[in-house]
């Protein structure tokens, strides 16, 4: 067994070296072409805009002082990992990178060193972006502040701490390689295409992933756990994806945080802050007008209705502490405090976003086109894990909501995590 299992793995390291062979050539022939000239202002601005639309300060900001200056730790099933240095600091950062290097880190996921980055950095999603595109955000990047900012190493679980697993991975899940527009679409579908599947990296967060950290095959855009939160499903589930929302409802979403859906909160409040608020009317549009193509991906579980005490306690619970802001009917203000009844994330079949919230409270962002605040307390100290159940799934299956039920174990569990 043991001797198979080696000669398996030497196939799959021969493999890889293969691939890695071809595109470290390809760096170097592209290395030794002409000196690149100096970037001109069109082209670091759609840098810019192609850096704000990849989100990059969210993940390379642990300082709001030295903005990509990297050192923010990113917490993965497999241990820690922090994120590296953008800024031209020679040192610490990418100011003694070619272009060349850059492009090797994007395409196949390569340090200039030659050591594999881990997933957490989303070159699976990165590499289908053009090579104008990758040498546009490089050209951003060298304009920015350097800050010199040693960042910690990863803190990975063995076997996971060593690198060179990394090629197995990529020879499993990587394929290198921009999206070939689909001819049968028009310009717009296929730009949205491009921001969601490649430079937004939206299936990073949104896409579950298999016990390797790789997305699921088959199961694109389902929803999927993120630091605390549920990501929820971008396809056309009826009740926890988008199929009740228009193309206009994910734009104003993704603008301003808010519609009359729903509102933004934990890690995509953050997306919208730095990244969606800025992008263009037409990028944005673009991104709505291809997420409502996609068709209902893996089927919503069947809902048995929570016990009926349950639903009476939490609903003693709502009329109590809720119905001062969301009103009896949950339809609350929308644009101040999101509506539930219809609500997808609520609805979603992993509570952890609500029970965030409930727990935590939350505070409506604030972007130009939504400049007004809206704030929920937290009721942690307030309610037990058996209230916070119950409120929930009052929530989650009152004015026409279906979802499955809630228990007081998997609210200490999500306790225990904040």
């Amino acid at each position: 067994m043991r001797t198979i299992l080696a000669i398996n793995v030497a196939r799959i390291l021969a493999g890889t070296l293969a691939s890695t062979l071809a595109g470290l050539l390809l760096c170097s022939a592209f290395a030794r072409g002409a000196a690149a000239a100096e970037p001109s202002e069109e082209m670091v601005a759609h840098g810019k805009a192609l850096v704000e639309a990849g989100d990059c300060a969210s993940c390379h900001t642990a300082d709001p002082l030295k903005p990509f200056a990297g050192g923010k730790r990113i917490d993965t099933p497999f241990g820690g990992v922090y994120t590296p240095n953008l800024t031209p600091d020679r040192d610490t950062g990418i100011g003694s990178w070619s272009d060349a290097d850059f492009y090797g880190a994007l395409r196949y996921g390569i340090d200039p060193d030659g050591s594999r980055y881990y997933p957490a950095f989303p070159y699976t999603y990165f590499t289908r972006l053009t090579r104008p595109d990758i040498l546009a955000i490089r050209a951003y990047l060298s304009t920015l502040e350097p800050f010199r900012n040693e960042t910690p190493q990863p803190e990975l679980r063995f076997p996971f701490n060593f690198r060179v697993l990394m090629r197995a991975w990529n020879y499993l899940f990587l394929r290198p390689g921009i999206l070939d527009p689909d001819q049968r679409k028009g310009p717009e579908w296929n730009r949205g295409r491009y921001l969601v599947e490649g430079l937004g990296h939206c299936g990073g967060c949104h896409t579950p992933k298999n016990i390797l950290g790789a997305d699921r095959r088959g199961q694109a855009f389902a929803g999927g756990p993120v630091a605390g939160f549920f990501a929820p499903r971008l396809d056309a589930a009826e009740r926890s994806g988008l199929a009740s929302w228009r193309i206009d409802d994910i734009v104003e979403y993704l603008q301003s945080g808010r519609n009359a859906k729903s509102h933004a909160s934990g890690p995509m409040a953050e997306v919208v802050l730095n990244s969606t608020s800025k992008m263009s009317d037409g990028d944005v549009h673009a991104i709505a007008v291809y997420l409502k193509s996609l068709p209902a991906g893996p089927p919503e579980p069947a809902v048995t209705p929570p016990p009926e005490a349950s639903m009476k306690s939490g609903a003693a619970i709502y009329g109590h502490l809720c119905v001062a802001c969301h009103e009896a009917d949950g339809s609350s203000a929308p644009g101040i405090y999101p509506p539930l009844p219809g609500n997808a994330l609520l609805q979603s079949a992993d509570p952890a976003s609500s029970l965030r919230v409930i727990l935590d409270g939350a505070q409506t962002i604030t972007t130009p086109r939504a400049p007004n605040t809206g704030q929920m307390p937290a009721y942690a100290r307030q309610l037990s894990d058996q209230q916070v159940a119950d409120v929930t799934n009052y929530i989650r299956n009152s004015w026409g909501n279906a979802a499955p039920p809630v228990t007081a174990e998997q609210v200490a569990k999500a306790r225990k995590g904040m």
